[in-house]
């Protein structure tokens, strides 16, 4: 933060300041509330339903599951769209088991063939798309087209870089489709086939261990392709899945509903799921007006903004008397995340000056940033490998430029200054939110670099518009992170793989020797070798530097009592929705009691 001196004639004019501009901003949070509070009273089947209200802090990009590449889209996706496997809801540590398989795959000896049983009682939600309206069976050709449609490359899918050189014949059919006008969708690929309606056949490159955690991404959910036909390009915002929920209204910007698919598939303990009958995301970018709604019973779930912290937590995981009175409860876990400040490094500025990127890394204070901005609840990074996660290497700390030293910086800015041929102007640092504390955040990252010196610019976007700009190159330096997909550091590496520039390689980063390695542990199973190579590979991504390594998040989760059967997946730390919704249950009586008790 920057620091401001003030003199004592001054005080008056700045506190009639203050005063405006507090009353200004909450006179903005309650016109802001007000069609969160009525926007399902346009619905009167709500009334006798049980509804769970959930939060998005962003708008969503996409519900097109090739598309779905950010945790915002992917909360919504992951109650409507559904995967071959998942993990199991309750089972720690976590494991896979089959959701639209009828049973785990089998796999040939040299681990290059999997034959997927796929269940015959899935259906895809009722749409138009569908001959009277009524969603069919699911096969095994739904799951062939969806991944064929992401080898397209007249479709510009964000997921090839999952598919790319692993499956038979599939990168020849992605050469096929940059001249084929029409592209015949039933071409045949060697290694992607159906061998009847209900068994897929996918014959691999070379082994990939690692190939069944990705047969829980949204992304390689199945695709009817009569939606894709009834839809065309509008299919991003008319999804048709086989989740618990079917999508039945999207106000853009404002919130998202679903009803329950009423033939879903899914059983646990035996009983019928989803329990709950409408889901409801409300888009709620600040923080306050989410947390307000939280406390009126309006929301079901909330993390815990920084500047609401102490209404919360009186010390270490102990709620308050004000939320014991509420009877909220709390959930805590580390999360196998990273967030970083990246650096672009093809951009000539940044990209081309290790001895800049290093100067910023010494500026920033992470254990303050992590007191600030999440109370403490926080790890500092030094790579990217997350404590929780196997193959975390305690070393790389003292590898890493992930600490506060000023006179280091300054002696690699006046390196950078050398190789640079003189003093460098603003820097441009981008922002994905436009909320008070993203722009708080980015202000601390220009009060960091200031004290050596260096002039930053804040550039705040909407989500949407950051992630194509991230995607196609256009930040300087930007804030970002990684959630885990799956329990497998191989899932971190992909960020750093030269294949994956742009995306998921947003930084743009080249290294022959982490490519190298890369590929060697991508088909290894797990071992204690592969975990040697993984932290080798790590410290050639430290040295290199392509990002300033902040911090590994710890959740700190509220939910109203009213949730039952809420269990944390690490995996899917946004509870908000992905795929975890239909587990849950309400007791709408102690919903109505609580409102009535604290309106």
């Amino acid at each position: 933060m920057q620091r401001h001196e003030h003199c004592k004639k001054s005080f008056g004019r700045r506190a009639y300041f203050w005063i405006f501009n507090y009353s200004f901003k909450l006179l903005i949070l309650i016109f802001n509330l007000f069609p969160l509070l009525g926007c399902e009273r346009d619905n009167p089947a709500t009334a006798s339903q049980a509804v769970i209200h959930h939060r998005l802090r962003e708008k969503v990009q996409t519900l097109d599951p090739a598309e779905v590449g950010d945790t915002v889209s992917h909360a919504v996706a992951g109650d409507i769209f559904e995967c071959l496997y998942d993990f199991d809801y309750t089972a720690r540590p976590y494991r896979m088991v089959p959701l639209l398989a009828a049973a785990m795959p089998q796999i040939s000896d040299d681990g290059t063939i999997y034959r997927i049983p796929v269940r015959s009682d899935v259906y895809f939600h009722d749409d138009p798309c569908f001959p009277e309206g009524r969603g069919r069976q699911v096969t095994a050709h739904d799951f062939v087209y969806a991944w064929k449609r992401i080898a397209n490359v007249k479709n510009r899918s964000k997921s090839w870089w999952i598919f790319d050189g692993r499956i038979v014949g599939l990168d020849a059919f992605r050469e096929y489709t940059k001249t084929a006008d029409p592209v015949d969708e039933d071409r045949p690929v060697e290694g992607l086939y159906a061998e009847d309606d209900h068994t897929l056949v996918v014959k691999l490159v070379r082994p990939w261990p690692q190939f069944v955690y990705w047969l829980q991404y949204i992304a390689t959910a199945p695709m009817p392709r009569e939606a894709v036909a009834y839809y065309g390009k509008s299919i991003g915002h008319k999804p048709v899945g086989t989740g618990a929920y079917r999508l039945v209204k999207w106000q853009r910007g404002s919130f998202l509903e679903a009803v329950r698919h009423p033939r879903y598939h899914g059983t646990l303990d035996g009983q019928p799921l989803p329990a709950i009958d409408r889901v409801f995301w409300r888009i709620v970018i600040e923080d306050q007006p989410r947390w307000l709604l939280f406390l009126r019973g309006e929301l079901d779930i909330n993390t815990i903004p920084k500047d609401n912290f102490g209404q919360a937590i009186a010390y270490g995981t102990e709620l308050t008397a004000m939320m014991k009175e509420r009877n909220i409860q709390l959930k805590t876990f580390d999360e196998p995340n990273t967030y970083w400040v990246g650096f672009t490094m093809t951009d000539p500025v940044v990209g081309k000056n290790p001895a800049l990127r290093r100067a910023i890394s010494y500026c920033i204070d992470r254990q303050r940033f992590i007191e600030l901005f999440h109370n403490g609840r926080g790890k500092i990074a030094h790579g990217y490998i997350p404590p929780v996660m196997d193959g975390y290497d305690p070393a790389i700390a003292e590898l890493s430029a992930s600490y506060l030293d000023l006179d280091k910086a300054r002696a690699f800015l006046r390196q950078a200054e050398r190789l640079q041929g003189g003093a460098f102007g603003k820097l441009r640092l981008a922002m994905g939110g436009t909320d008070t504390t993203y722009r708080q955040m980015g202000q601390f990252v220009q009060s960091a670099v200031g004290q050596i010196g260096l002039s930053v610019e804040l550039e705040l976007y909407d989500w949407p518009t950051f992630l194509e700009k991230l995607r196609n190159g256009s930040h300087q330096m930007f804030f970002s992170g990684w959630m885990a997909d799956y329990p497998d550091v191989e899932n971190f590496m992909q960020l750093y793989y030269s294949k994956n520039i742009p995306w998921p390689n947003s930084t743009q980063y080249h290294n022959p020797a982490f490519d190298a390695l890369y590929e060697r542990v991508a088909v290894m199973a797990n071992s204690p070798e592969r975990t040697k190579l993984y932290q080798e590979a790590q410290r050639l991504v430290v040295a290199d530097l392509p990002c300033a390594y902040l911090y590994h998040r710890v959740a700190y989760l509220l939910h109203h009592d009213w949730v039952e059967n809420l269990i944390p997946n690490a995996y899917r730390a946004d509870t908000n929705g992905m795929g975890l919704t239909k587990y849950y249950r309400l007791d709408t009586l102690k919903r109505d009691a609580y409102k009535k008790k604290f309106k």
